[in-house]
């Protein structure tokens, strides 16, 4: 699947044209500002701009400017994103106080209009305000999808994908080629969502293209910048530029796919079930949307848009991010040679001959597991992770945060703290093998995956998905860069979107290994 160039969430270029027509209005609301602050013990701030705030300070890529800023104003700082307050994390010790210390008072989310139309008015685990709601579906979500259990239930799916992958890796390297890698990564990670999801896979014939086409889209539109959430009164632009058009009509778009998907796996409950609840789909297994469907019957809260939601969940947590640690694990591979061959000596003794790989195998690769933690500490899928909003007033590291103060949370930077890390901008697996230092969620120096009530719930499937795939592609294939390129010159640039991707797509050309 071919990634897409997103507008970053945060840059706009209304956002500069229109300066003179606003300071007016900037300079009306800045002698109505409420003078409840005057004894507010507020955390640090960079100078801002009328109406936009720090806007013009971030960019297209906003986890950069945003480490800088924390060096000069520190690991708290206050900005203003337009008429919104945001509060910035960069620094473990900050990132502490608000996912555990503060945790359910920062457990909500900012209200964000695109996701809203997207994800079925917040009907979904990600977005959907914090409360009781919420609760049921992350409930549903983790223990029927995201459980160890389950994971581990879906190993045959992981297994088969990738021996496909590994097939048609070998296949195109008789001719000596170079593969695209982002590509057949982003196909993967598609085809075991679908299978755990649906039972079967949309990624062949016309009704795959349109659900691979769809499903760009959707995380196209779900990251575009959209200037209603930060300057509400001009949230009428986005009806002149057509943005919300386009956000309606693939919405409508993936509702259709969706609707026609729920349709007919209900007509083969109908069918099949000869009274028992069990539904199976075309695997003969249960998958996600025979459970959903199983609940839905079963329980009135969860009604068909959740049951939507949910699924659209899985697709925009569980696809992108995978295949970005994929890509960019055999990223840094290809650029440290030595790290290459030790992991590699690792797979292959370990293995010692067996063509395939176990559960039971990965437990004891140390080094490959250590390789993922290091590529997801410098190249978090998410940098910025999904912003926060405090529902109450709160102090936090001696400072005084309002309600409905958004914030965010800069894994990238935490991950590369050199308060916390030595050499914190070199690629050393090393520093993880004699360390306790997990991405659960509970060491708060490495969290690309977040942590506290909205941590990311499918950690454990995404992990499971990237030892697999790396484990299989270093045990089979030797790899180089196309026309014996050095690893020192790939092009590392980043690609603005839901998730940062490499803005190149990476290419390898490998040789079979005949161990």
């Amino acid at each position: 699947m071919e990634q897409q160039p997103v507008t970053s969430f945060f840059f706009h270029p209304f956002l500069f044209s229109s300066l003179p027509i606003l300071f007016i209005a900037f300079l009306i609301k800045k002698w109505l500002l409420n003078t409840s602050t005057i004894n507010k013990r507020l955390p640090p701030s960079p100078p801002k701009l009328p109406i936009i705030g720090n806007f013009h300070q971030l960019g297209s890529l906003p986890h950069h400017p945003l480490q800088s800023l924390a060096q000069r104003y520190g690991p708290l700082m206050l900005l203003h994103l337009g008429s919104t307050p945001t509060l910035v994390a960069s620094s473990a010790e900050a990132a502490r106080e608000i996912m555990k210390t503060h945790d359910i008072i920062f457990s909500n989310r900012p209200k964000n209009i695109i996701a809203k139309r997207l994800l079925y008015d917040y009907k979904d685990v990600s977005m959907s305000p914090y409360g009781e709601f919420w609760r049921q579906m992350k409930s549903i979500f983790v223990l029927q999808l995201l459980s160890n259990r389950k994971v581990q239930s879906f190993h045959f799916v992981r297994e088969e994908e990738t021996s496909l992958l590994m097939k048609k890796i070998e296949e195109s390297s008789s001719s000596s080629s170079a593969l695209n890698l982002s590509e057949m990564f982003s196909l993967l990670t598609n085809d075991v969502v679908c299978r755990t999801a649906f039972g079967r896979k949309y990624s062949g014939g016309e009704s795959g293209k349109k659900f691979l086409r769809l499903l760009t889209d959707f995380l196209v539109v779900l990251g575009i910048f959209d200037i209603g959430n930060f300057i509400p009164w001009l949230a009428w632009i986005n009806h002149v530029n057509g943005l919300y058009a386009k956000v309606d009509r693939v919405g409508k778009e993936m509702d259709e796919f969706l609707e026609q998907v729920v349709e007919e796996r209900t007509n083969v409950l109908k069918t099949k079930s000869n009274g028992d609840e069990r539904v199976e789909g075309e695997e003969g297994r249960e998958d996600f949307l025979d459970i959903l469907l199983r609940i839905h019957k079963e329980n009135s809260a969860v009604d068909r848009d959740c049951v939507k939601a949910l699924i659209l969940d899985a697709f925009s947590a569980g696809t992108d991010t995978t295949s970005t640690v994929l890509e960019w694990a055999m990223t840094e591979l290809l650029r440290h040679p030595r790290v290459m061959n030790k992991v590699k000596n690792e797979v292959r003794e370990i293995l010692k001959g067996k063509p395939h790989i176990t559960a039971d195998d990965l437990e004891e690769m140390h080094y490959l597991k250590a390789v993922i933690k290091e590529t997801v500490r410098l190249h978090p899928p998410i940098p910025l992770l999904v912003p926060h909003e405090a529902s109450e007033d709160v102090r936090v590291m001696g400072y005084d945060i309002a309600a409905g103060t958004m914030v965010l949370i800069n894994a990238w930077a935490i991950g590369r703290d050199p308060m916390t890390w030595v050499e914190p901008e070199e690629f050393q697996p090393e520093r993880f093998l004699n360390s306790s230092i997990d991405f659960r969620g509970h060491d708060f120096e490495l969290i690309p995956f977040g942590a506290g009530r909205r941590g990311c719930p499918g950690t454990s499937f995404a992990i499971a998905t990237n030892e697999f795939v790396l484990a299989n592609l270093v045990h089979k294939f030797n790899w180089a860069l196309p026309g014996g390129a050095m690893g020192e010159h790939l092009d590392m640039t980043e690609c603005p979107g839901v998730t940062i991707r490499r803005k190149m797509p990476l290419l390898a050309v490998a040789t079979p290994c005949s161990c």
